[in-house]
């Protein structure tokens, strides 16, 4: 499986809080670059529940099903969203495979990197262990956006895991949902389709300031009807 060797000049441009000044051609080139780690969640929806039981219920009852068999599980989330948002996130998120987002505690924050791997898992790992060594990075949480029943249902179906006891429950879903936002929303994604085509047009200090109002805003809200 696929890891951030991707995002070199990426990764350095936050010492400081300053975006380093990165060539497209460049950041192309080091996006070939990528070593492997497991990837902590289910590959298909299949390995979740039987599509094949779920002939002929509705959306509503699917959503049902898929809410109460995450409920109370460890460090699992479910979540809800339409067919349609789910097929926008997996489209963009092959033409802007890379992402970050920071996670605020009293002290401050720390920066996750992300990277998407087709047909539908996003990788998300420490950025400071990355910078330390892209090859021992390791992810701290996976989510896999299923769309499966896009189509036939106009439902999107969503699981994250969370790796990594470093990560409290809260904010993994608090970083998944700005994860989602970010590639389903038009006036956000133009931030993330920046991070990856037009690094210099990419503004640090506003976005880190813009996910620090919104994170205080949270108060556990769940955008996308999370089951736990």
């Amino acid at each position: 499986m696929l890891i951030m060797t991707c995002l070199a000049h990426t990764a350095r441009s936050f010492l400081g809080r300053s975006i380093l000044k990165t060539q497209h051609g460049q950041l192309l080139n080091a996006s070939r670059r990528c070593l492997s780690f497991s990837f902590a969640g289910p590959r298909k929806l299949d390995d979740i529940m039987k599509t094949e039981l779920l002939e002929g219920k509705s959306a509503s009852e699917v959503s049902d099903i898929w809410m109460t068999y995450h409920e109370g599980k460890d460090r699992t989330h479910g979540l809800i969203m339409s067919g349609k948002e789910s097929a926008d996130v997996l489209e963009r998120a092959k033409e802007s495979p890379f992402f970050v987002q920071p996670i605020f505690r009293d002290e401050g924050y720390f920066m996750l990197v992300s990277q998407f791997q087709e047909p539908s898992h996003f990788l998300m790992a420490y950025l400071e262990d990355y910078k330390m060594d892209p090859a021992r990075a390791q992810p701290l949480l996976t989510f896999s956006v299923f769309d499966d029943l896009a189509k036939k249902l106009d439902l999107g179906l969503v699981r994250c895991d969370i790796v990594n006891k470093g990560i409290e429950d809260d904010e993994g879903r608090r970083v998944v949902n700005s994860m989602l936002e970010a590639y389903k929303t038009d006036d956000e994604y133009f931030k993330v389709k920046a991070f990856n085509q037009t690094p210099d047009s990419f503004d640090v200090d506003d976005y880190i300031s813009c996910q620090n109002q919104r994170w205080k805003q949270d108060n556990g809200k769940d955008l996308h009807q999370s089951s736990t």
